[in-house]
């Protein structure tokens, strides 16, 4: 037990708030404008990112601050993951969540920050600035059903 990585171990409640960080495999995924429909609760994510998201580095470019620059920004713990349907199937935070274990190109299991970017999990290079539209609701123009499938 004691020579098994930290998500093995601990449940997600456990974890410091360093290990809870290091979950994040840089996907891009989260940091993506989604549209629920009022009528059925379908998630429609799209191919637009946060106005703080860098779509080659895929992180945050104000992580620390985002909350002030976006209010909506949903900051994810341990106890709302589960209320947080609409996160990708191959997000860490879900995976551990729902049982599974970590996928093999996480940076957690590969040691390569790039796995994930290699495996096409990643959104890099994929995805315009919610700030080039005219109109928020012009985010639907790029819809991409395809992100709610598992990736990787």
């Amino acid at each position: 037990m004691a020579g098994q990585p930290f998500w093995r171990r601990k449940t997600l409640e456990q974890m410091t708030a360093a290990e809870w960080e290091s979950l994040c495999d840089g996907c891009g995924l989260c940091c993506l404008v989604r549209f629920e429909d009022e009528e059925t609760g379908e998630v429609i994510p799209t191919r637009v990112h946060c106005k703080l998201f860098d779509p080659q580095a895929c992180v945050c470019t104000d992580y620390a601050n985002r909350k002030r620059h976006v209010p909506d920004c949903i900051k994810l713990t341990p106890h709302n993951i589960e209320a947080l349907e609409w996160m990708p199937k191959s997000c860490a935070y879900r995976r551990l969540h729902e049982g599974r274990d970590l996928a093999d190109w996480h940076p957690l299991i590969s040691g390569d920050p790039e796995s994930v970017h290699r495996a096409g999990v990643s959104v890099r290079g994929q995805t315009i600035n919610e700030d080039v539209l005219a109109d928020p609701e012009d985010a639907l123009d790029f819809a991409a059903a395809d992100l709610l499938d598992e990736r990787g």
